[in-house]
């Protein structure tokens, strides 16, 4: 096994984990001959091995919230043997601050998180506001004096026309069709979620327009009710929409969503998929700050009401009315989605 090895401690959710592959590109132009390794939950496995700068993704076997300490103990072990000369602990918790601790990596570099001296020994410290989890994550590959980037590349991952065609094979969508993809969800909470009625009416303007069209609705098996609810709302244009939400692995998922013409999604790990993928892409915020994770690429279109009540960054809205998501009727996001979409 080749020296000198960087190890990234992959965060917890898909969306954080795009937003950190900016700190990849960094890292690989800053040491060119570093083979870069990801530690990650087997869940987000998939999204690092779409990762061009990804030499290894190795999978934990931890349970979720569990503190295992001996199992880690062991983890650290087998770690140590790589020869890892760097890592860079990404999620905020203890638990994993200790694994580069315990594997004995001399250079253990995040942010300060529970108190994590001594485990982290190249601290950084976070702004106040908190940055954009882009520019956030990035700072990891400088010094923690250093200035902030005004550089920081975009997300980036890639995926192979053999995989787009296995998944849409699968999916039973043809390649040759035009595909949209809705992703109604979001892990957050109901708060997020534009209200499924809203994303059917979409449907229909869309396929009025492009009537060869299909459109996917993607999430993972939390999100096949609100999928549910779009079709069931959607009338006549139901026989073109695929419910696929909990019907595909991750990186069928995400082959489907780089095969896509335009991408609506909640603020949800499929929009930084999306973004990172440079699909053209409507980002849909309620709740949550549309400036703190926007998307990236070249075609994109940020939505929020800005309502005075809002970011609230609540699961459930505190005033019970909903209004940052149900006065974003239908027509504000079609009149945002229908440059981008092909001609009929």
């Amino acid at each position: 096994m080749a020296a000198d090895r960087i190890l990234i401690i992959s965060p917890n959710w898909i969306g954080d984990a795009v937003m950190a592959q900016p700190l990849l590109q960094l890292l690989c132009s800053k040491y060119p001959a570093s083979p870069i390794d990801v530690l990650a939950p087997p869940s987000l496995a998939p999204i690092w091995r779409q990762v061009p700068e990804v030499a290894d993704v190795i999978e934990t076997p931890f349970r979720h919230g569990a503190l295992q300490l001996k199992e880690r103990w062991r983890f650290a072990r087998l770690l140590k043997q790589r020869g890892y000369s760097r890592s860079y602990v990404l999620p905020n918790t203890l638990k994993y601050a200790l694994i580069p601790w315990l594997a004995g990596i001399p250079q253990r570099v995040g942010y300060k998180g529970e108190s994590r001296y001594g485990l982290v020994n190249v601290m950084h410290h976070d702004d106040v506001p908190p940055r954009p989890m882009v520019p956030f994550y990035a700072a990891l590959a400088d010094e923690p004096s250093s200035p902030l980037r005004n550089d920081v590349p975009r997300p980036r991952l890639q995926v192979s026309q053999e995989q787009i065609g296995a998944a849409a094979a699968k999916a039973g969508i043809p390649v040759a069709a035009p595909l949209l993809v809705f992703a109604p969800g979001a892990e957050f909470g109901a708060a997020k979620r534009w209200p499924p009625e809203y994303f059917a009416a979409l449907a229909r303007h869309a396929l009025e327009l492009l009537p060869e069209a299909r459109i996917a609705l993607l999430g993972s098996p939390k999100d096949r009710a609100v999928c549910d609810s779009v079709l069931a709302a959607a009338g006549s244009a139901a026989g073109a929409i695929l419910n696929l939400a909990g019907q595909t692995r991750l990186d069928e998922a995400v082959a489907l969503i780089g095969h896509a013409k335009a991408v609506v999604s909640n603020d949800s790990g499929l929009l930084h998929v999306a973004s990172a993928l440079n699909r053209p892409v409507i980002a849909l915020y309620g709740p949550t700050d549309p400036d703190h994770a926007p998307p990236f690429s070249t075609v994109a279109a940020s939505l929020s009401l800005r309502l005075d009540c809002s970011p609230c960054r609540q699961r459930e809205c505190p005033l019970g009315h909903h209004n940052c998501m149900r006065q974003m009727y239908d027509g504000i996001v079609w009149n945002a989605l229908k440059p981008m979409l092909p001609p009929a």
